[in-house]
């Protein structure tokens, strides 16, 4: 009789140490859960809130922009959409020219001193962008051999300008883009005009490289 009682007392004891393993195992689950679940958590709070910061420096950028070229958006001059300076090709040149037209290069002299003022208040530079139609360059002096090359020419005869007019030659490059990227279809005259522009967008200015700067 008591060998039957020492062997249940040890089975019930053997019993409860699988259980109590089993609970420590389940427990050792749980915490893993949780501190996983707390973890996606605070990073998908973090991420929201980066999000957030994000879209609040882009809308107090955009509204800083409008605000220094309030004058030309005003008379219908130039666009600003998504933090990008629009101006009409014909406005600046005349057909299959890089050479500025009078309107034109009042238009830049008028927009220089805002933009110059506004990149001195940011670590940015601007980016100047020249676009064509898709139509073929009429060969009259035989200068652009395609409309890669004058959507280039233009491009660094409005960025040459705005440098002339005070813009830092280190805050200011130009861009060529041709007849890509266009805003309008280019079946029509209507759509051709639109495409035939040149947009000025500021950018975060490059990273200096600390090791290359102390090099030198």
């Amino acid at each position: 009789m008591s060998e039957e009682i020492e062997f249940d007392a040890e089975s019930s004891a053997t019993t409860w140490a699988a259980f109590g393993d089993l609970m420590s195992v389940l427990l050792g689950a749980f915490v893993l859960i949780l501190a996983s679940v707390i973890g996606i958590q605070l990073l998908l709070h973090n991420r929201l809130d980066e999000e957030v910061k994000q879209r609040q420096e882009q809308t107090a950028k955009l509204k800083t922009l409008e605000q220094a070229l309030a004058a030309p958006l005003a008379a219908g001059r130039v666009t600003v959409i998504n933090g990008r300076i629009g101006i009409s090709g014909s406005v600046l040149f005349a057909l299959n020219s890089d050479q500025l037209q009078p309107e034109g290069r009042e238009l830049l002299q008028s927009i220089a001193a805002p933009l110059r003022d506004y990149l001195g208040a940011r670590e940015e530079i601007l980016m100047v962008s020249g676009f064509t139609d898709n139509q073929p360059v009429r060969v009259v002096n035989g200068r652009f051999a395609d409309n890669l090359e004058l959507s280039a020419a233009r491009a660094l005869t409005v960025t040459r300008t705005l440098i002339a007019d005070g813009v830092p030659s280190q805050s200011v490059f130009a861009a060529a883009f041709g007849a890509e990227q266009p805003v309008s279809s280019n079946d029509d005259e209507a759509g051709r005009a639109k495409n035939r522009r040149v947009e000025i967008a500021p950018i975060p200015r490059p990273k200096q490289d600390g090791k290359a700067d102390a090099a030198q």
